[in-house]
């Protein structure tokens, strides 16, 4: 070769320039794959022989493949060597050093060696030699999950997946990967919630650690304290409690829940409410130009205040005018009043006549036997007026007086616009027959009180094969006798009651009419996935009655009362038997013969079919919740040291209240704390029950478990019967009579309460203390079964029936009542107006206030509608 050396720079040896380009391609370290071999090449220029030696072994000359070009740029000589290395070759030299290779090149300038290139054989084991650990945090805690990856040729690298999704430090900061392969979250988020996998991979195969669970939690925290309540007592020393709930934060991912009291009670001392009184009439004012004079009197001796009565009576008097006195006398002339006189000669002479007529239809009538059910509608009216009797004047009237004509044969009442309970002393009769018994065995009518013997109603309705089902004994059903008057059934403590409004059932019929609510030993309703009985189930009848206008079924109900959490579904029973969904909650249509309205503890049915109907509900979300009532029991009497208390856990509805209270009667029960509300929500979880805190010194608990639990299903769907569970405590002394600790009650996964108990065995308090009893009458028939007067309610509905540019009709009044959802299906009546008032009956039979009545009828601006006079002659 020659070479020319041109710059002043140039080396000494010339060919030591040439040898630093000597190599174009040197050979690398490689991996062997499994059972793969691999290929070693070097590549050289210029080169006259280039051979490959192995841990120190040349390489036979046959196992070379050998390549010689030209470089078109420089015209030298280019060759390229290769050879295969197998398995084989790498694992015979088991216990040297790793397995290497090296080209040695021959040229005409000298020796070259090119680097060392290693064989190795590639792995990776299976077993990591550490895998991360599942872990349960608190919110913003700091996690560290370690991984050490198995043992691997080339060393394995790691990667981190949440959820089977590769995590990447660089999108999200929280996350940080160590140089030893550990996983750190810098702060725990609820979102951080997951199975975490360390994956370790190279060029051999890639592996997965067992999945870490990492949990993060929040502990509960206390609401702020609830404003406290009202005092419970209206007048005196009661108490008030408030309230505050786990919920700030709420316990999430096992978090413990928050230790203390929920509720809180304190004593109250209420002011006693101060009934009010009239003051003195005032002189009468001077003679008016419609021969009428006037006094007052106001409600000032004393003023009514806190919470007591307002005056009973009328604020306002008028008296006729003399004629001296009326300024329109000395106008009249003899001649007006001779017209006058024969005028009233000619009427009283035609009313003696009509009421000839009358008597002699009546009698012939009778003779004849006439069924009651085509009897004429008079015979039936007059029963409700006291006839021959002069009806003493009520105490406390109002604005609104109307005074029966007692010639006619229309329906009349003598009443005020006042509360029901007042109605009953405007009639002398009381409680007798208001129907006389007619021919033929026909129906009697006692005030809705069916003169049979109970057990033979109850005999002739089980004769029926519909009726197979309904209870035999009369504290489960109320019975009456109606007509076109209507009337109302309720079953004492229950919350159940049928409204038969006025004009209901047709003029001319008389129907016997029964309500009861059935046992669920007695019927069962078919349920299906997560549905569950809101109700109880009631019957009313006989079905097949014709009825022209829908009567008003009430009954309670434990929904939450949250629409949106429910799909809730009215059925009712066929004659074959099977229930059907009549109406669905939210979707009601005007046209239906079923109607609805859910208030907040209540269900009224709007129906035109009596028969057998029960409210059913299938949650939405695991957010709907029923509302369940606690009931604590305990022996009335004592005398051994074992002492058994008994909880229920029963849906919130009065009638399963009476129940349990009859059955512990019979037990010799007693209450020992007024009943408290749960919401027991639909999320598969049961409810469980403990006592704690019983000083140990005097009472140990005799259950071999620290707890009691109630299946979900047993309490979710509404079937089952009375479900309670029993805690026998040992009291280890006779003299011991105090008990106290804490009952805990919470549903798993959910919120829970605890109620004291603290009591002297000794002591026995009555029941009725912690239960409103009802004390109404089963039956109501006729007027006394309504607040409002027959002949008031026919002139508010012909007030407001008819529509008002202004709006101020049945409309308003349904706006007023808070009612207005209900618009289109009033709307369908024939008479808006009377369906609205038959709902406010049905709201307000024992807590209406007619007086607030009245102020809305002034507030639309109908007072023809409230203060008008109805003489004799008008009636």
């Amino acid at each position: 070769l020659m070479f020319i050396c041109i710059n002043t720079h140039c080396p000494k040896n010339p060919l030591k320039l040439f040898s630093l380009s000597f190599w174009s391609f040197q050979p690398d370290d490689v991996y062997i794959v499994k059972n793969k071999p691999v290929t070693l090449t070097c590549r050289s220029t210029p080169a006259t022989q280039i051979y490959f030696k192995c841990n120190g072994e040349w390489v036979h000359q046959d196992d070379h493949l050998i390549e010689r070009t030209v470089d078109p740029a420089t015209g030298l000589p280019i060759m390229q060597v290769k050879i295969d290395i197998s398995r084989q070759q790498v694992e015979k030299i088991f216990g040297l050093e790793d397995y290497w290779c090296q080209c040695v090149a021959w040229s005409t300038t000298g020796t070259q060696k090119s680097q060392k290139a290693y064989v190795r054989i590639a792995y990776l084991r299976k077993n990591f030699e550490e895998e991360p650990l599942g872990k349960e945090v608190a919110l913003d805690q700091e996690v560290l999950l370690r991984c050490h990856p198995p043992e691997g040729v080339p060393t394995a690298e790691v990667e981190w997946m949440r959820n089977e999704e590769v995590l990447d430090p660089k999108t999200d900061p929280n996350f940080f990967i160590t140089a030893d392969h550990n996983l750190i979250i810098k702060q725990a988020r609820l979102a951080d919630t997951g199975n975490y996998t360390c994956v370790a991979k190279n060029i051999v195969a890639r592996r997965k650690s067992s999945s870490a669970a990492v949990i993060v939690f929040v502990n509960g925290g206390w609401s702020t304290w609830a404003t406290w309540s009202a005092c419970s007592a209206v007048c005196g020393r009661g108490w008030q409690k408030r309230s505050r709930s786990c919920t700030n934060p709420t316990p999430l991912n096992g978090g413990t829940s928050c230790e203390g009291q929920s509720v809180q009670k304190s004593a109250c001392t209420a002011t006693c409410p101060v009934d009010g009184g009239w003051s003195e009439w005032s002189k009468w004012s001077a003679c008016g130009a419609d021969c009428t004079m006037w006094r007052s009197r106001e409600c000032t001796q004393p003023t009514p205040g806190t919470g007591g009565k307002d005056c009973q009576g009328v604020d306002l008097q008028s008296l006729n005018c003399t004629s001296e006195q009326c300024p329109q006398s000395e106008y009249r002339t003899s001649g007006v009043e001779d017209v006058a006189l024969y005028v009233g000669m000619v009427a009283v002479a035609l009313c003696l006549t009509l009421l000839l007529i009358v008597v002699v239809l009546v009698y012939r009538r009778k003779k004849e036997g006439l069924d009651a059910d085509v009897a004429d509608s008079s015979i039936l009216t007059t029963g409700f007026q006291p006839m021959g009797i002069k009806p003493t004047k009520p105490e406390n009237s109002h604005l609104l007086t109307i005074q029966p004509d007692l010639t006619t044969t229309t329906t009349s009442y003598q009443g005020t616009l006042r509360s029901r309970h007042d109605v009953a002393s405007k009639f002398s009769m009381g409680n007798g027959p208001l129907l006389e018994p007619l021919p033929n065995s026909s129906h009697t009518l006692h005030n809705g009180k069916l003169p049979a013997d109970p057990n033979d109603f109850m005999n002739r309705l089980a004769t029926q094969t519909y009726f197979k089902t309904l209870p035999r004994d009369s504290a489960n059903t109320s019975y009456g006798t109606f007509n076109f008057l209507g009337g109302r059934l309720t079953l004492s403590n229950t919350g159940i009651s049928l409204l038969i409004p006025p004009e209901a059932i047709p003029r001319g019929k008389i129907y016997e009419i029964y309500l009861t609510v059935q046992s669920k030993e007695d019927l069962r309703l078919p349920l299906a996935g997560c549905q569950t009985l809101l109700s109880p189930i009631v019957s009313c009848g006989p079905p097949g009655v014709m009825l022209t206008r829908p009567v008003i079924l009430s009954m309670d109900h434990c929904s939450d009362a949250v629409p949106e959490n429910w799909a809730i579904q009215l059925k009712k029973q066929s004659y074959e038997g099977t229930w059907e969904d009549v109406l669905q909650m939210g979707e009601e249509c005007a046209s239906d013969p079923y109607y609805c309205q859910l208030e907040a503890e209540t269900c009224r049915v709007f129906t035109e079919q009596l028969g057998r109907f029960g409210l059913v509900g299938e949650s939405l979300s695991m957010a709907a919740a029923k509302r369940l009532k606690l009931v604590v029991f305990a022996p009335t009497y004592c005398t051994t040291l074992e002492y058994s208390i008994r909880v229920y856990c029963m849906d919130d509805t009065q009638d399963v209240l009476k129940e349990v209270m009859q059955m512990e009667k019979q037990l010799g029960g007693r209450l020992i704390d007024e009943p408290r509300v749960l919401l027991f929500k639909d999320s598969y979880h049961n409810l469980r029950l403990s006592i704690h805190d019983l000083p140990q010194a005097l009472w140990r608990s005799k259950l071999l478990a620290g707890y009691q639990e109630i299946p979900f299903y047993h309490i979710w769907s509404g079937s089952q019967r009375s479900l309670h569970c029993t805690f026998t405590l040992e009291r280890l002394s006779l003299s011991t009579c105090e008990l106290t600790g804490q009952l805990c009650v919470w549903q798993l996964e959910g919120e829970g309460q605890s109620f004291s108990l603290d009591f002297n065995i000794d002591n026995r308090p009555l029941d009725s203390e912690f239960l409103l009893m009802d004390s109404s009458t089963p039956a109501l028939a006729g007027p006394s079964a309504f607040q409002i007067p027959y002949l008031v309610r026919q002139k508010i509905c012909s007030s407001l029936d008819t529509p008002c540019p202004n709006g101020a009709d049945w409309r308003l009044l349904a706006q007023r009542l808070k009612l207005e959802r209900h618009l289109s299906f009033f709307a369908s009546r024939a008479s808006p107006t009377s369906v609205i008032l038959d709902l406010w009956e049905a709201q307000h039979f024992h807590s209406g206030n007619l007086n607030q009545l009245a102020a809305v009828m002034a507030e639309i601006g109908k007072q023809e509608a409230m203060i008008f006079l109805v003489s004799d002659g008008e009636c």
